[in-house]
């Protein structure tokens, strides 16, 4: 798939196939992760695959359309290595993650779950100088969304100055 195929394709996927995700192709996306950029190369995350049917209840807590992904990856953050900027860094490596489930067919949802830092911690055994910062479950996708709406270009960027137009 082309690049801009992904970007204009990529969406939250809420309803997967039971069929386990090809070893090959979560080895390419965690590949994908591995190579992201970071803040003073740091690379300050770490990830956590899940493939246990009631490990990814659990982690799905009250997002049941979650539970029925073959696969779940954990997404943690490090701010021992990389206090100023592991946040951002984290988020650069799993945009790969899901880009990268687009490019192979699979599909994705990125789920914020820092209110559950410490149950997701307790259930995966993460060290607590980890910070917990999104999941997404994988797997083959049982829907087709169409795309939503977006702002114009106009409506989100300024040239010079906030609100400066484009000459």
């Amino acid at each position: 798939m082309e690049f801009d195929d992904v970007i204009e394709t990529r969406r939250s996927i809420r309803k997967y196939k039971g069929t386990p995700v090809p070893r090959e192709s979560m080895m390419k996306i965690l590949e994908a992760a591995r190579v992201a950029p970071s803040a003073a190369h740091r690379q300050p995350w770490h990830f956590v695959v899940v493939e246990d049917k009631e490990t990814i209840e659990k982690l799905a807590g009250r997002s049941n359309w979650a539970a029925e992904a073959p696969a779940m990856i954990v997404g943690l953050a490090d701010p021992v290595v990389s206090p100023n900027w592991c946040l951002n860094d984290m988020g650069i490596a799993f945009e790969h993650i899901v880009l990268t489930a687009t490019s192979l067919g699979l599909g994705t949802c990125w789920m914020g779950q820092s209110k559950r830092d410490s149950e997701i911690k307790a259930l995966l055994g993460i060290p607590d100088e980890l910070k917990v910062i999104a999941l997404t479950p994988l797997g083959e996708p049982d829907e087709v969304k169409e795309p939503k709406e977006r702002k114009s270009l106009d409506e989100i960027v300024s040239w010079g100055k906030y609100g400066g137009k484009l000459d």
